[in-house]
């Protein structure tokens, strides 16, 4: 055994606890796997009196300076479990311009201003690891910059938030409404008392930044990737897309696509979707994340497990100390970023999509003529269309209700229809307006 690795802990909350028991309950296999004792050398916290349970780990060791601990010269990696942008991004600057190697789990550093962190890691010559900032425990990062390194990745579609997954999985078996789902969620601490990040898509559009830039080899953040969240879902979706043999799931998807001038470009967005039945993701339930990667070689692989909590995450962050302490022993660094293809990301309205639209139409004829209509203004094909009663009424000359399912059209030219059907006269209401994914 030669000398340890020395460690510096940004966070001993729910992931850095866990980071701390798992480096003490396993420091003999650590070491073997990495050739030398890991060590803490300092735990960064903000109180220094909290009680910490039966943490195995010395008082002596925890301090509210992490700057000062960063820049101890017997440290030799930072892992960083704060999370935010600031002072985390001020902590990993300093690190990695110092040599130091970082692990992180910061998602929304990485999603905002990842490439500072990357050429930080450039001039000061340590590894930059942030397995754990997209879908926990599940080995997913690591695959795509590394063992699909020599392949070319056309799509990346998944489910990386487990809140959202849990709220609209619990919609689909029991049929209740989004409202009752979050409480439900809430009380078994699935969700935040203050849920706005995972509910309206924040943390899963911070991931898809992440993954598109690793996938296509260009640097995309949070600003580029559309985002929708699910608060708007209701339980009528979900019975509607039952119907269809289909479920609702909040995706994040980052797909190749190519201009108007036939330029090559990246499309990343998130929003909440209708998914067949027949879909990989569709089983995705509960709290679980999944990723469905499509490339040209490899064809269709998926990644599937846990994708939050303290113990899974841990690990994650773990293996990345695993791999850079390694490099450090063995005087090597990681391969640097890879974003030399740097494609223009395309925006939203020239994504080609599916939509379903429901609406609330007087019953008389000629109806759905005028509403065809609108569709053909806009250059948008009708896929399907049924139609029955409105909710609530019966008869002629009450409502109606029409469920259109469009074929595939850029989104700018749906959401024009949609805009438009919401002025006619015959239209009561647009109830409902998802896109579909995954081939119906």
């Amino acid at each position: 055994m030669t000398s340890p690795v020395r460690l510096a802990l940004l966070g001993c909350g729910t992931v850095g606890s866990e980071v701390v028991r798992l480096l003490h309950e396993q420091s003999a296999d650590l070491a073997a796997r990495v050739g030398a004792p890991l060590e803490l050398a300092g735990i960064a916290v903000r109180r220094l009196g909290r009680d910490r349970g039966d943490l195995p780990v010395d008082p002596a060791l925890l301090t509210t300076d992490a700057l000062g601990l960063i820049k101890r010269d017997d440290v030799d990696v930072v892992v960083e479990v704060v999370g935010g942008i600031e002072p985390a991004r001020g902590w990993l600057v300093e690190a990695l311009r110092a040599g130091k190697s970082v692990v992180t789990a910061n998602k929304a550093l990485l999603a905002e201003d990842g490439g500072a962190l990357h050429d930080a890691a450039a001039e000061g010559g340590g590894d930059l690891y942030y397995e754990a900032a997209v879908a926990g425990a599940i080995p997913l990062l690591r695959p795509l910059r590394e063992s699909l390194h020599g392949d070319r990745i056309n799509r990346v579609t998944g489910i990386v938030n487990g809140t959202t997954n849990f709220i609209l999985s619990a919609m689909d078996a029991t049929g209740a409404g989004f409202a009752e789902a979050l409480d439900e969620a809430t009380e078994l601490g699935y969700a935040e008392a203050d849920p706005t990040a995972d509910v309206e898509g924040f943390d899963a559009a911070a991931k898809a930044a992440i993954l598109a830039s690793l996938a296509f080899h260009t640097r995309v953040g949070a600003a580029d990737v559309h985002r929708e969240g699910i608060t708007e879902v209701t339980a009528a979706d979900v019975a509607s897309a039952k119907a269809m043999g289909c479920t609702i799931k909040l995706l994040c998807i980052a797909a190749r696509g190519v201009d108007a001038a036939g330029r090559e470009t990246v499309n990343v967005r998130v929003h909440p979707a209708m998914i067949p039945l027949t879909h990989p993701l569709a089983s995705v339930g509960d709290a679980f994340n999944a990723v469905f990667v499509e490339a040209e070689a490899a064809g269709q692989l998926m990644f599937y497990g846990r994708g939050a909590g303290g113990a899974p995450t841990a690990s994650a962050v773990l293996g990345d100390v695993v791999a850079v302490a390694r490099n450090r022993l063995a005087g090597v660094r990681a391969a640097s970023e890879s974003a030399y293809a740097d494609l223009p990301v395309r925006p939203m309205g020239e994504a080609l999509t599916r939509y379903h639209v429901s609406l609330d139409v007087a019953d008389r004829p000629g109806v759905l003529a005028a509403v065809a209509g609108v569709f053909a203004r806009h250059d948008v094909s009708i896929a399907t269309v049924r139609q029955g009663s409105a909710a609530g009424t019966t008869g002629r000359g009450a409502d109606a209700e029409l469920v259109i399912v469009t074929h595939v059209a850029p989104d700018a030219a749906l959401a024009a229809t949609v805009g438009e059907l919401r002025g006619l006269d015959i239209v009561r209401s647009v109830t409902s307006v998802l896109r579909v994914e995954g081939g119906l």
